[in-house]
């Protein structure tokens, strides 16, 4: 059994051209989108998508477990458990649609809030609060879960994921590369320059932004004259402009951009326009630079809202359903609690360990010294 669409009216257009009628000041952006704000089902020409009732209820899992462990880990950073936290609030359907969206043999590149991507990724979400309580380095094998390290310094990965796609392109094989990165980074150096080397060398990776509004302090609209998508324009490649709070259409438009980039028709930027509903992260207060009636106004497009309102107006899930889901997220915040508590703190000395992959002299000699000046405190270690 699928779910079929109900028909909206639309102007043939190529995917993410923006619609002259509605550009007014004020007017929504024009975008694809599969699943309005109220839940009602349209369809897009570019871009359909059948999907069964059981893969929209397991997206609806993924968006409510990802947004509870989110939450978790903010509680915990607020009670000195954790060291950092940047929340991915109001962004899961981007990153779970986009998840979704990728086979097993395609990679993804990361930034630092991915964390509904590496849940799609089966990257165990106390891995991810290891890291950032400091007890390890990442925590699991990238090359296991075709799922990167969390990349910290702002749109170096961009580069990474080109250089790794231009590796699959000289392998012959079938996968593409997915590189996440912000509207923020959109304007660094790096991120410019993967753009440039990925359409020169016809490369099968897909650039997506998760254009959240708000570069920590610092608006869109003061870093960019034109929509981001529309960037990739400049370089030879296609950009597309997606509603990044409708997880069918983020499913959808990533399906397709994943496709063309594996056969060789090169490089899709994707903008995934949502909004970041909490702060940058946990040492950040975004009161001081936005109103609260913005973020009033994103909280009606709640991506998870909405595909519950699409649920319940075609009668795909019951209340049994939603409290199974329910019961499985607090089962999954206590496990995340209780993991986080129980960490055992790291031997210090092991960040020698892989400093190099071979033995070195310098490092050994480092090593010595710490170790020496670590025994000199009462109990002979020093954390």
């Amino acid at each position: 059994m699928t779910v079929k669409s109900t028909s909206r009216a639309r102007k043939k257009a190529a995917p993410g051209v923006p619609d002259p009628a509605r550009a007014g000041v004020g007017a929504e952006p024009e975008l694809v989108q599969l699943l309005t704000p109220e839940g009602d089902r349209v369809e897009h020409p570019e871009f359909p998508l059948t999907v069964t009732p059981e893969e929209l209820r397991s997206l609806y899992r993924d968006l409510v477990l990802v947004r509870r462990f989110d939450a978790e880990a903010t509680s915990l950073q607020r009670q000195g458990e954790l060291g950092l936290w940047a929340s991915l609030l109001g962004q899961e359907a981007a990153q779970v649609g986009s998840g979704r969206a990728m086979r097993p043999g395609d990679y993804a590149f990361p930034t630092y809030r991915e964390h509904g991507v590496a849940w799609c990724r089966d990257v165990d979400p106390l891995n991810l609060l290891g890291m950032f309580r400091g007890v390890n380095n990442g925590g699991w094998d990238p090359n296991e879960k075709n799922f990167h390290l969390y990349t910290i310094v702002i749109g170096a990965q961009t580069l990474h994921a080109t250089g790794y796609a231009m590796g699959i392109t000289k392998d012959g094989a079938d996968d593409a590369v997915i590189a996440y990165f912000g509207d923020g980074a959109s304007s660094q150096g790096d991120v410019n320059e993967a753009f440039t080397f990925a359409s020169v060398y016809n490369s099968p990776v897909v650039f997506f932004c998760q254009n959240n509004q708000w570069a920590i302090s610092e608006p869109t609209t003061v870093q960019t004259r034109i929509p981001l998508y529309r960037r990739a324009s400049g370089f030879g490649f296609p950009g597309v402009r997606v509603d990044g709070n409708d997880v069918l259409a983020v499913l959808a438009v990533t399906r397709w951009a994943l496709d063309h980039a594996r056969t060789g028709q090169g490089p899709v930027l994707v903008e995934a326009f949502t909004y970041r509903m909490g702060a940058h992260t946990t040492s950040d207060d975004p009161t001081r630079y936005r109103q609260s009636e913005e973020t009033e106004a994103w909280k009606a497009k709640d991506p998870i809202l909405r595909l519950k309102a699409h649920l319940e107006k075609e009668g795909l899930a019951d209340e049994a359903f939603f409290a199974e889901v329910e019961a499985e997220s607090e089962k999954l915040g206590l496990r995340v609690r209780e993991g986080v508590r129980s960490m055992p703190d790291p031997d210090p000395t092991l960040i020698f360990d892989h400093a190099y992959s071979e033995p070195h002299p310098l490092v050994d000699e480092e090593r010595a010294e710490y170790e020496a000046y670590a025994a000199s405190f009462e109990g002979g270690e020093h954390h």
